[in-house]
């Protein structure tokens, strides 16, 4: 009896165990399941985070260093915050989920250094384990490609000038409380340019360039042949054969004078007016066969439509010039394929003439911001209380001097620094005033901490993506100069971590001391 009891006993609890592990699968996959539709409401993937080297999968005989750039560039930006930052682009709940943005960020980041091409970017990205390590990665894979090349394009598209601003403040804000714990000496504390948001302090430097963009130059023949040449795709793209014979537009002669123009070795004032009038009348006559389709009821694609209308305002601002005989005319167009770009004159002795995206960027402490950015040709001057306002927003005070070139220094901005408490460099307006010794020296020294924004120039044009933007688009293109302005901030990182650990080991070294033989 009692071992009936027993087996009894043993089945019930049998059952309830089974049930219970029935229940637990059913919470586990519900969980599953909410996890996954969270994934597809929000077409997002939340990375791990940024894991030790130690954790990074390596295969045997493979020993990645700490002092790597690219290991110590992993480490100090703020994934946590810029994912959420980055998670609330995406509002589609259709389509495959996206990339973690530390591969986004990444892979643009690398693209930015080193100039690569969207398909080579992929293939550097699956060769080097520290930049799969940079890029998230929780172990090195050699097999697989990290994304599709044409991904790139939709990266730089969610990635705005404002998201990366953003990004980049947040870096900045995470670099500067690192330096702050390491600094301990109260002298530097108390010099703080944050201060007690009561008086002007900290040092703001401003300038404006342009980032050229990768165009041919341009010349009013080759731009009204190359007009040409688009208006006679769309008359191809509206053709029916079933309507007949093709408009007559006299493609081979149009082709034939522009050649005969491009290859002579003299382009004298009268050849080059004639070689204008019969590429306008050529490229009038092609629009006016384009109108006739469009009557009959034809129709185009948008970007098509938006071709033809970048190639009739081409047509009316080449006839403007030649009628009037000018060479200026306003919006002036320079490329068919970007016509956004604009012709900016600035009047340096090598490029008088620059055509690209015209930028303001500020430098506070070593930091670079990019303030403000436009492919119009505006007076950088109308941009300074701006940037004094977003300097105040961010520290809570004014600065204390602003480093500008003479181009700043208008009537508005002096009275505007003057009842802001700020110092504008540079010389006062009206007749020259006597000068004291103390005033030259006061000049000299904030010549040359101007200085400093003149080298983030060079060193984002020769090192950093700016120096010719290849980008087709508008939004591309801003995109590609913010990521510029992102990208030195991450290298002035690299570099303090290693002036750093050059200072610790000065001080461990022993003192030799010198002798000097007189």
């Amino acid at each position: 009896m009692i071992q009936y009891c027993f087996l009894f006993l043993k089945q019930q609890i049998a059952q309830k165990e089974a049930l219970y592990c029935h229940i637990m699968d059913l919470q586990i996959m519900s969980e599953n399941r909410a996890k996954a539709l969270h994934l597809r409401c929000h077409m997002y993937r939340y990375s791990n985070g940024q894991i030790s080297l130690m954790d990074f999968k390596q295969p045997v005989g493979m020993h990645l260093k700490e002092d790597n750039r690219w290991v110590k560039k992993a480490q100090i930006i703020p994934l946590n915050e810029i994912e959420k930052r980055y998670a609330a682009l995406f509002t589609n709940r259709k389509g495959n989920v996206a990339k973690p943005l530390r591969l986004a960020l990444g892979a643009r980041t690398i693209q930015a250094e080193y100039g690569y091409t969207d398909e080579e970017i992929g293939l550097q990205i699956q060769e080097n384990p520290y930049l799969q390590y940079f890029c998230g990665y929780e172990g090195y894979d050699d097999e697989h490609l990290p994304f599709d090349p044409s991904l790139m394009v939709y990266i730089r598209k969610r990635l705005t000038p404002e998201v990366l601003g953003e990004i980049n403040e947040m870096i900045i804000r995470d670099a500067k409380a690192a330096e702050k714990k390491k600094n301990d000496d109260d002298k530097d504390d108390k010099n703080d340019i944050h201060g007690d948001g009561n008086s002007n302090s900290g040092t703001l430097t401003i300038d404006a360039t342009c980032a050229p963009s990768n165009i041919r130059y341009p010349q009013d023949v080759s731009l009204l042949n190359e007009a040409r040449e688009n208006a006679e795709k769309l008359i191809d793209e509206l053709h029916d054969p079933a309507d007949g014979k093709k408009p007559r537009n006299y493609r081979k002669r149009a082709r034939k004078d522009y050649l005969k123009y491009a290859r002579s070795r003299k382009h004298t004032a009268n050849k080059t007016r004639k070689a204008i009038k019969k590429q306008l009348g050529y490229l009038k006559r092609d629009l006016d066969s384009i109108d006739g389709k469009l009557s009959m009821g034809k129709t185009l694609k948008p970007k098509e439509q938006e071709r033809l209308e970048t190639l009739r305002k081409i047509y009316e601002q080449q006839k403007y010039m030649y009628d009037n005989n000018t060479h200026s005319v306003p919006d002036r167009i320079v490329s068919v394929s970007q016509p956004f770009v604009s012709p900016i004159v600035r009047g340096k002795a090598a490029a008088p003439v620059e055509f690209g995206m015209k930028l303001d960027i500020s430098v506070v402490d070593g930091w670079t911001r990019l303030e403000y950015h436009s492919f119009d040709a505006y007076n950088e001057a109308g941009n300074l209380q701006l940037i004094a306002e977003r300097f105040r927003e961010r520290e809570g005070h004014y600065p204390s001097r602003i480093l500008a070139d003479k181009i700043y220094r208008n009537r508005d901005n002096l009275q505007y620094c003057k009842e802001c408490g700020i110092r504008l460099s540079g010389p006062a307006l009206g007749r020259p005033k006597k000068v004291t010794d103390q005033d030259r020296k006061q000049a000299h020294i904030d010549e040359c901490e101007r200085v400093e924004v003149e080298r983030r120039f060079s060193l984002a044009k020769r090192k950093c993506g700016m120096g010719c933007i290849s980008a087709k688009l508008e939004e591309t293109a801003a995109h590609t100069v913010a990521m510029s302005v992102l990208v030195l901030n991450l290298r002035r990182i690299q570099h303090a971590l290693l002036r750093f650990l050059i200072f610790l080991f000065a001080i461990r070294l022993p003192q030799k001391k010198l002798r000097f033989v007189q």
